[in-house]
């Protein structure tokens, strides 16, 4: 357990490099970004599409995205003409038509929307794009407010991946953190999705819930195994109160922390594993039969902003209010909150950009060691090409690192061991010294077990 007390640190995720915490004090403007992102796509049209629909009718109280609770539906026609607006700012600056390699709905709640809404917002973005042959469409689900009707009506424009925000089967668990649903409206989502045609269903499971025993993973893995998702998405919970002041709803002394906190993941991980689930990353577990695990085996895997994905996209475009746009060597971040997002295209009729980052050459680099860690479970700098100052630096930190034996060392590479796949946020960690260490004061990331 000496290793839990060693790395059980506050680390980023890494869903980018730089984090966002460190992007430059001033965003690229939106000319810089739009050339940026025609210039990306000289490669090919193909692009990743994100969109964000931020509205919930509840409040969920272990949960860190940006959202908006309301009960007025009101609030969804003045939202999707902004995101339709935006939308056409790109459009008419594309030097080419897009095809939709990949479109993911986050949220939020996406089916908060009714699916007639949903039908306006889809039909004015395909109106302006092609989808490719093999494309990949997904959206996030609460069983809850998910119908049968929002199902089909997504499936009717291409959305053959759904994922389910179980979190756990514990009714008690879910009582705690707020979380209106049971195990019925779990299993009704996913049998209409397998009727509707939906090819890859993932499950989102937490651990280190309040008051979560080891008998509540085994209990919810026992559920997985006879719903048989393809994907299972196994997160820690990250107590970022000062982020998400929801989560000051139930007392710290409930959460599991360190071994405690370990064990849930321990079991649940070998729980998968004998069922079959391969781990294919951070958090991540996929069937053998999916498409995710054969981007991983064949070393195809990507992550982005929506997370692990098989789509390795020149160009990721973000719609709605926090969504972050990515050209590989630009970030751009919009406007968080609702009201400014709308107010911004549909009266100044120009992109709502608030942060943003330009990546230097040395950023890239690190960029893509990050990702090979992250995707391949190795990285290489044998290529001139792949060499920088912050990789001679954290040559050292992993000599450590292999004597701990969650990592192995050759010449010019590293690689990843079984009994380091938990500590990838910390592997990843030594490349970042070019802004760790400029940390901001006080708490920004979660603990990485």
């Amino acid at each position: 357990m000496s290793l839990i007390a060693k790395y059980d640190q506050p680390v980023p995720r890494y869903t980018s490099y730089p984090t966002v915490p460190y992007w430059q004090s001033q965003a690229p403007t939106q000319e810089t970004w739009l050339a940026a992102v025609n210039k990306r796509l000289e490669a090919g049209p193909e692009i990743s599409l994100y969109i964000h629909l931020p509205f919930c009718e509840k409040l969920c109280t272990y949960c860190g995205c940006n959202k908006r609770i309301t009960i007025n539906h009101n609030v969804e026609h003045p939202y999707i003409d902004a995101v339709l607006a935006e939308w056409r700012i790109y459009v008419h600056a594309l030097q080419q038509r897009p095809i939709l390699k990949e479109v993911h709905l986050g949220g939020g709640t996406p089916t908060f929307f009714a699916p007639a809404t949903l039908r306006r917002l889809l039909e004015g973005i395909l109106k302006h794009a092609d989808v490719a042959d093999d494309h990949s469409f997904g959206f996030e689900a609460h069983p809850n407010s998910t119908t049968e009707e929002h199902l089909t009506t997504l499936a009717e424009y291409g959305f053959n991946r759904i994922s389910i925000g179980v979190q756990d089967f514990n009714p008690e668990i879910l009582k705690i953190i707020n979380r209106d649903q049971d195990e019925a409206e779990v299993i009704r989502v996913v049998n209409q999705s397998r009727a509707a045609g939906y090819t890859s269903i993932n499950f989102d499971i937490i651990y280190g819930l309040p008051n979560q025993q080891q008998s509540d993973i085994v209990n919810t893995v026992s559920k997985i195994r006879t719903l048989r998702p393809e994907r299972i998405a196994f997160y820690g919970y990250a107590h970022v109160p000062w982020v998400s002041p929801g989560q000051r709803a139930y007392d710290e002394r409930h959460l599991p922390r360190g071994r405690n906190k370990w064990q849930l993941y321990e079991t649940g991980r070998e729980l998968l594993e004998m069922q079959g689930y391969k781990d294919i990353g951070l958090d991540h577990f996929s069937l053998p039969e999916d498409d995710l695990f054969r981007a991983y085996d064949s070393q195809e895997l990507h992550r982005n902003f929506m997370g692990y994905t098989t789509a390795n996209t020149p160009v990721t475009i973000a719609l709605g209010c926090s969504s972050i746009g990515d050209s590989w060597d630009t970030f751009v971040q919009n406007e968080k909150k609702v009201e400014n997002y709308q107010n911004t295209l549909l009266f100044e009729n120009r992109l709502p950009i608030i942060k943003g980052h330009q990546l230097t050459e040395d950023d890239r680099i690190v960029r893509r060691h990050i990702l090979n860690l992250m995707c391949k479970g190795y990285t290489d700098w044998r290529a001139e090409e792949l060499r920088c100052e912050a990789l001679e630096r954290a040559v050292h930190h992993w000599d450590d690192m292999a004597a701990d034996g969650i990592l192995v060392r050759s010449p010019y590479r590293i690689e990843v061991t079984t009994a380091g796949k938990p500590f990838l946020r910390n592997i990843c960690l030594p490349l970042d010294d070019h802004y760790w260490q400029r940390k901001p004061e006080g708490s920004t990331f979660s603990q990485a077990i």
